[in-house]
């Protein structure tokens, strides 16, 4: 790909794009999974929601194919693309624990260990997973087993709600309240129940 598509990308993010020659760039492709040895055209660690915006809406600009990855250990690999944008939000740990309410408002990037750490501080736990190096984000979306599971489910079970960049570029929340949608809104629009 011609730097200057790239470079138009970096000057629109808070986060950093990594390209092959970027120092950093080998350490940024690297999962748990040392089988995995795939090399993304760009690695982009995005900051916050805006940046993973302008992720989405550049691969389609040029129609790149995205890998997403959280917190970095999925085993199967696809977390990682060759030849494509990887959008990494592994350094996306924001956190923020309402002990009256009990609960959690936390960021993909988190790993168990992180989420657990600041949720015990207020005696509060759920059922996430069993390896505390494993990220919440991919483990709650394909379902979460956990040690608390027998009594209070899958992770899944205990997620409120999610805010999602949809494939058109579109921040909407999706929770038991919202019905995501395509047609009178547009493909991945929100509409409140």
């Amino acid at each position: 790909m011609d730097t200057a598509p790239a470079e138009n990308l970096r000057d629109r993010v808070r986060g950093q794009l990594l390209l092959p020659v970027d120092e950093g760039y080998d350490a940024a492709r690297k999962i748990y999974n040392a089988m995995i040895d795939r090399h993304s055209a760009m690695i982009l660690r995005c900051a916050g929601a805006a940046d993973v915006n302008a992720a989405i809406s550049f691969a389609q600009e040029h129609n790149l194919l995205v890998s997403i990855r959280s917190g970095g250990h999925g085993i199967a690999g696809k977390a990682i693309c060759d030849g494509g944008l990887m959008i990494d939000l592994s350094r996306m740990k924001g956190i923020r624990v309402d002990p009256e309410k009990r609960t959690v408002r936390a960021e993909p990037g988190l790993t168990l260990g992180e989420f657990d750490r600041e949720t015990q501080g207020f005696g509060l736990a759920t059922t996430l997973g069993v390896a505390s190096t494993t990220g919440i984000a991919g483990l709650t979306l394909g379902g979460g087993l956990g040690w608390l599971m027998g009594k209070y489910g899958l992770a899944c079970d205990n997620l409120i709600s999610a805010d999602l960049v949809t494939a058109d570029s579109s921040l909407v929340r999706a929770s038991a309240r919202t019905q995501i949608s395509s047609g009178a809104f547009g493909a991945g629009a929100a509409t409140s129940e």
